[in-house]
């Protein structure tokens, strides 16, 4: 089944903001930096300490994260929060980008990553979507 969770960008505060929330809401905080991940060797020395992804849930309630590691674009009030469809098949996935993606500017394609299948698009009203999978059908 795919979700709807918002995801959220900081700027190198990802950690303590997660941990603030978690404070706040209760529940179970996961996050994993960017030297703790497979894609450190592909990422400068600068950004190894930075949240590659965090994940809160308590109960009903799911707020996804990570810091801001496009070093060729600067976050923005706007672009720092959009909304992260995930689970459900790849199939699922690529039929929801398919149709979002009319009129869109795409970020990133859907492709196969490390830790599933992910692609990312601003749709022609501006709003930001990122989308993940953790199989290929």
């Amino acid at each position: 089944m795919t979700t709807l969770t918002p995801y959220l960008l900081f700027d190198g505060s990802c950690q303590d903001t997660m941990e603030f929330y978690k404070s706040v809401f209760g529940g179970e905080l996961t996050s994993i930096k960017v030297k703790d991940s497979p894609v450190k060797d592909h990422m400068p020395a600068f950004q190894q300490e930075k949240a590659l992804n965090a994940r809160l849930r308590s109960g009903a309630l799911e707020i996804s994260a990570s810091d801001w590691l496009r070093p060729a674009q600067i976050p923005i009030r706007g672009n720092t929060v959009c909304l992260y469809l995930s689970g459900g098949t790849s199939q699922d996935l690529k039929t929801l980008f398919g149709k979002l993606a009319e009129g869109a500017e795409v970020t990133d394609p859907l492709t196969e990553q490390f830790f599933g299948f992910y692609g990312a698009l601003n749709d022609r009203f501006g709003v930001r979507w990122m989308f993940q999978a953790n199989s290929q059908p």
